[in-house]
C-alpha cells in the first residue's frame, strides 16, 4: 500500500471525474490520499472531498501566493475547518520568493500565525519553500513545530535538509525526482533516511516521466517508488513499507 501525502485534489481538471481519479489510485495500490488547500475556498473543498471518500484525508491552509487581501478572521475559519476528523494537518504554508519579492514581511507573518495554530491544536504543518530556504528555516527555528511536520516537494540542498532534520522535519518527493536534470533532489534522496521521506504526487502537476507534461494523477505514486528504490540501491517493497508507514505515524491515519 501507498500514500500520497500531497495531491491537490479540488482542482478544476479533476472537477468531472474525481470518482475515477480515486478508482484509479487504489488499482495502483494507492490506497490513501491527502488533498491540501492552499487558501480557504480550496480548504473547504477539499475538507468536502475528504469526507466524500473514506480514503481521501485533508489538510487545510493558506499557501504563500495567497496571503493578500485574507479576510481578518481566516484564523478562526480555518479553526472551524480542522474540528473535522478528516483533517490531519495545516498546509500547505510557508514561504515562496520566486514570484514575489514585496510582500516577504506579509508571507513571514501569515506563516507564523499557522505554526502556531498548529501548535495550538497539535497538528502536524505541510511547508511550502521555494527560494526562501534561510527565511524558512529562521522562522522554523523560531516557531518550532510541536509536532513532527513535513517539507512538501522538497528541492533544497543536502546541507540544507539537514538543518531541517535536526527540527523534526521528514520530506516528500514527487515527480521532479524521476526528473534527469533533478540531480540536487537526487543526493538529497541518497543522503537522508528512508524513516524520514514519503511519497508524494502535487497533482495535477509535476507528473513523473514519463508522463511529463501531462496531468499527474495519485496513480503515479509507484513511479516516484520506484526511483527513490533506485537511488537508495533498495526495493521498492521497503520504499512502500517505510513511507507508508511514516505517513501514518506523522497524519494518524
Amino acid at each position: 500500500m501507498f500514500i500520497d501525502v500531497h495531491a491537490h485534489l479540488d482542482n478544476v481538471r479533476y472537477e468531472e471525474d474525481l470518482d475515477t481519479i480515486v478508482k484509479n489510485a487504489k488499482e495502483n495500490s494507492v490506497e490513501k490520499i491527502i488533498t491540501a488547500g492552499y487558501d480557504l475556498n480550496s480548504s473547504y473543498v477539499d475538507v468536502e472531498i475528504a469526507n466524500r471518500f473514506k480514503n481521501v484525508f485533508a489538510c487545510v491552509g493558506v499557501h504563500p501566493e495567497n496571503v493578500e487581501g485574507l479576510e481578518k478572521n481566516y484564523l478562526e475559519k480555518l479553526e472551524t475547518l480542522l474540528k473535522n476528523k478528516k483533517v490531519v494537518a495545516i498546509g500547505e504554508i510557508g514561504l515562496d520568493y520566486h514570484w514575489r519579492k514585496d510582500n516577504q514581511e506579509l508571507q513571514k507573518k501569515i506563516f507564523i500565525e499557522q505554526i502556531d495554530l498548529a501548535n495550538k491544536l497539535d497538528l502536524p504543518i505541510v511547508v511550502h519553500c521555494r527560494d526562501a530556504v534561510g527565511d524558512t528555516l529562521q522562522i522554523l527555528k523560531e516557531h518550532t513545530p510541536k509536532r513532527e511536520s513535513l517539507m512538501h516537494c522538497y528541492g533544497g540542498s543536502v546541507e540544507s535538509a539537514k538543518e531541517f532534520l535536526k527540527l523534526g522535519f521528514s520530506f516528500s518527493f514527487g515527480g521532479v525526482v524521476t526528473f534527469k536534470n533533478a540531480k540536487n533532489v537526487q543526493e538529497v534522496v541518497k543522503n537522508i533516511p528512508l524513516e524520514k521521506i514519503m511519497l508524494e504526487t502535487d497533482c495535477p502537476y509535476m507528473s513523473p516521466e514519463p508522463f511529463r507534461g501531462k496531468v499527474n494523477e495519485p496513480k503515479n505514486i509507484p513511479i516516484i517508488a520506484e526511483k527513490i528504490a533506485d537511488i537508495k540501491n533498495i526495493k521498492i517493497d521497503e520504499v512502500e513499507k517505510n513511507t507508508t508507514k511514516n505517513a501514518e505515524k506523522m497524519f494518524k491515519i
